[in-house]
C-alpha cells in the first residue's frame, strides 16, 4: 500500500510537471458589517466554516476524468490532514495557457506571494 508522504510527493512533482499553481484559501468567514464570521454562519443555517477552498491552474490539456482525479484526491488529503468534513471543501481548476502563465499566474500568485508559499517553484521566469 502506498503511503500518503509518497502520494503527496507524487502528487506535488505532477503537479510542476503538469503547470499547475495551487492556492489553498484556510481562512474561513472573515466578519463583515461587524458580524462576526460564525453569526453569519449561523444566520444561514450552516454548522461550520465553509473551509478551505483550494484553486488549481494548469496548463490546458487535461481530461475532465484527470481533473476529477486531482480534485478528489486533493480533497481527501485536505479532510486527512486539516481534519474538516468532506462537504466543507470545494476544488476548482482552471486552465491557464503556457503563453499567459508568466502574467496570470507566475508574477501575482507565485512571484508576489514568496514570503507565504510553502513550496516554492523548481523554475523562474
Amino acid at each position: 500500500m502506498e503511503s500518503k508522504l509518497s502520494r503527496r510527493n507524487f502528487m506535488a512533482k505532477s503537479a510542476v510537471a503538469l503547470g499547475a499553481a495551487v492556492t489553498w484559501e484556510l481562512t474561513g468567514i472573515i466578519s463583515a458589517g461587524g458580524i462576526a464570521g460564525s453569526e453569519a454562519l449561523a444566520s444561514e443555517g450552516l454548522k461550520e466554516n465553509p473551509m478551505p477552498h483550494i484553486s488549481v491552474k494548469l496548463f490546458p490539456g487535461r481530461s475532465e476524468e484527470t481533473k476529477q482525479r486531482l480534485a478528489d484526491a486533493i480533497v481527501q488529503d485536505v479532510v486527512d490532514i486539516i481534519g474538516c468534513e468532506e462537504r466543507s471543501v470545494t476544488v476548482s481548476i482552471e486552465e491557464v495557457s503556457s503563453g499567459d502563465w508568466k502574467e496570470k499566474v507566475y508574477d501575482p500568485e507565485i512571484r508576489e506571494n514568496m514570503d507565504i508559499l510553502y513550496k516554492k517553484p523548481g523554475y523562474s521566469m
